[in-house]
This record gives C-alpha cells, structure tokens and sequence, in this order.
C-alpha cells in the first residue's frame, strides 16, 4: 500500500535540521519516494492520504540498549546499588524465568515502546528466540543478542553455541528487520579469554557486538585492580571493539578510553536515565560527541529505569549535559533529536533508517502537537524534546507498514500481554 502524509511538519531529523511546514511525505512499498512541500496532484499517487493538519511528523526513535524481557522486573527492586540489585535480587529471579514469560514480557516491553514512538531496539538477554518471535509479531525492527556470561568454560561455550542458533534462525529474518548481535555482558562477568573467544566468533561470522562497558566506578576500579586496565582497554585487548560494537553506558570513562572509543568507531549506548536511577554517574556525552563519536540513546530495561520511554529519555540527557559542563548550550535540541534516531540506527546496522529522505526506509511516527503543552507555538522541535510526552505519539509506520493508528497498536493484544505478564510476574514472586 501507498501512504501520503500531507499538510504536517515534517521533522526531518537531516544535519541541517531541516523542517518542512505544511509538508508531504510520501511512501511506497515502505520507502520514502517524496519529501516536500504538498503539490495538488499528489494525493491521486497514493492509496491513502492522511491529513495531518496539526500534527508532526519525525523518524521513529531508535532504543540503543534494552532488556525487553526484564520488564517482568519492573517496580521490584528499586533504591539499590547496581551490584547489590544485580546479584541479590535480579539473577536469583531470573532463575525462574521461563522462555514463555520471556516471550510475554518482551510483548510488553514492544508494546510500551511502538506506544511511545520507537519503531527500533537493541536488545541483550536470554531466552532471545521468544523474544525475536515477539518482535516479528509486533513488526517492530531489532537487534538482538544472546546474553553471554557464566562461571564454568562449559557453560559459557553453551551460551555461545545458543547465540550461534539465534544468529542462524534470526539474522535477516522479519523481512530483514532483525539482525542478530554477540552480545558478552560485560568485563565483570566474562574473563579476558573469553571475551577474546567471542570477538573471534563475532568476526567468523561477521556479527556486531553489544556489551557493558564502564557503568560504575566500582567495575572500572574492580577490572583495574584486576587485570591492571579499564574495562575499555580490556575490551579493545580482547578484540571486541569496532564500528560494529555498541558500548552500554561508558560512563566512567577517562581520556584514553575515550581515544580507544573514537579510534575504533564504537557506538555508546547513553542511558541516562538508568545512570541516574542507578547512582552510576553521568557520562561525559558532550565531550564525546565533540570529538566525534557516535551516541545512540537508550533506555535501558524498564527493571532499572522504569520506563522506555525515549521523550523522557531526550530530556533527561540534555538537562544532565547542560548540569555537568555549566554549559545551557549543550546537548541541543536537534544533537539530542539525532541521538535518538539517526544516530541509534547507526549503532544497530540499520542505515537505511532515522531520517526522512527521499531512499530512505519508511519508519515513522506522527506526534499530536495540538495538546496544550504544545501552545503557544514557536518551535515544534523544542515543543516535542522539551515538552511532549510519549502518550502524544498517535501514529507509528515500520517499512511503510502502519503499526499503530491512533494510539492503538494494530499487531498485538493489548489486554492479552497485559493479563499474561501479571499473572506470571506473581507466580516468580511467590
């Protein structure tokens, strides 16, 4: 089906920060084919014409770091240090998890984020084969990646052999909206050899890699007591950094392992939300985005957040930017609206996407500016980061595919996943 989008502001989310008033988009056979101002005769092109008088229209978010299915933890263990929540309340849960609650609250957290306008995820658990099944259903786009950690060489290798399975039944797969990641959690839980082990497998088969890379002062001092590095060098030793690495957090971070990010083209995960939430700190964004790395945005799970929400998110890392350097400059709106998008599909592989451009893949959503947190209206831009909330996004396109329409997403059972997480959140509780 042909879509116009016609007499909308349209966000293009370009270098320039380009805005069309009383704009058009066009798509057909889910890529972009027009962007401009609207011309009488376009309308007879399309099978559909929305007026979207009083709305706009931007790239659909891109969430850089994710764990879907942990939002079965959300609201559970909240007020904790990372260590203490990780190994005394979150792993002995997880040992309860199934791959079916697995499956339902990766629903869940597709469901929160198509609602808020993400239209793309980067995700790293286990039980990722349910988890890939709910991103088909839901026609969301991801990458995903096997969790990889352990404390036997048997254990570890199986984990290896589970996410060469996931690679090979879900690379490519939903109509190519699904790449598949290695994904070692992090210095902490994985030793030098291994991590070295799973770069070499990465390159094998030519996948890129997510981990955890500095988050607390507590790894980087840990890793440096014991293998005498940070985290950052001791990955980039192991072989694990490149431009197809994305790097959660790195937020404890000096000048060199900044040297080592920009050098090997890494893509850092911000999630400032969880950094805040968490008490890990605030990374240095504006510093690496001076000099030229790639910042993608990410929520993390809604277990350590709690939410998924990319507004929220956008607000948060510009005013914690603005704070730290003394600077109201920093981290302006269209830097931040970059990270949120283009740059994000950068990070996951996705480089046909997070900009409205003539070519480019249709993945969209259209945003209510006519709430009252929106007027007077000056500057839509400023109005959405500084302003919106995710509830006002009415419209949501995948490959030119309408996902959600008017709030109400169109690919799964709202009341289903909800019914379905809380009776099994209360079975891993007891």
């Amino acid at each position: 089906m042909s879509l116009l989008l016609k007499n909308t502001s349209v966000i293009t989310c370009d270098i320039d920060g380009t805005i069309i008033e009383d704009g058009a988009v066009g798509i057909s056979n889910g890529i972009i084919d027009y962007v401009g101002s609207m011309e009488a005769y376009m309308a007879e092109k399309y099978d559909r014409v929305m007026d979207l008088r009083g709305k706009a229209v931007m790239p659909g978010f891109v969430n850089a770091h994710n764990h879907a299915a942990m939002t079965m933890f959300r609201n559970y263990a909240d007020d904790m240090k990372l260590m203490d929540w990780l190994f005394n309340k979150i792993f002995p849960l997880e040992d309860k998890l199934t791959e079916e609650d697995a499956y339902w609250a990766s629903s869940l957290a597709i469901l929160e984020m198509i609602k808020g306008g993400t239209t793309a995820y980067c995700d790293m658990y286990m039980f990722m084969e349910k988890t890939a099944e709910a991103v088909i259903q839901s026609g969301m786009r991801a990458v995903l990646g096997r969790g990889l950690q352990g404390e036997t060489a048997e254990g570890l290798d199986y984990r290896i052999s589970e996410a060469l399975e996931l690679y090979r039944n879900y690379h490519n797969s939903g109509d190519g909206r699904i790449r598949v990641n290695l994904a070692p959690h992090s210095v902490y839980t994985c030793s030098p050899d291994y991590l070295k082990k799973v770069a070499r497998v990465a390159w094998e088969i030519k996948s890129g890699i997510n981990i955890h890379l500095s988050e607390t002062v507590d790894e980087v001092k840990n890793c440096i007591d014991k293998y005498g590095m940070s985290p950052i060098k001791l990955a980039d030793k192991a072989g694990l950094l490149n431009e197809n690495t994305i790097a959660a957090h790195c937020v404890v971070v000096d000048e060199e392992d900044m040297e080592i990010l920009k050098e090997k083209k890494v893509n850092v995960a911000h999630n400032p939300g969880s950094n805040m939430k968490l008490a890990s700190g605030i990374a240095p964004i504006k510093t690496m985005t001076d000099m030229g790395i790639n910042i993608a945005l990410g929520t993390d799970g809604a277990s350590s957040n709690n939410n998924l929400d990319m507004l929220e998110e956008m607000r948060t890392a510009t005013y914690l930017q603005k704070v730290v350097s003394k600077d109201p400059t920093a981290l302006p709106v269209d830097q931040v609206l970059r990270m949120a998008t283009i740059n994000g599909a950068k990070a996951l592989g996705f480089d046909n996407t997070g900009e409205i451009k003539k070519g480019m893949v249709a993945d969209l959503i259209v945003i209510n500016t006519q709430k009252p947190w929106y007027y007077p209206k000056h500057n839509v831009k400023s109005a959405i980061v500084y302003s919106g909330n995710s509830s006002d996004v009415e419209f949501v396109i995948i490959d030119g595919r309408i996902i959600m329409e008017k709030g109400q997403v169109l690919t799964l059972d709202e009341e289903r996943i909800l019914y379905e997480v809380q009776r099994r959140a209360e079975r891993i509780m007891s």
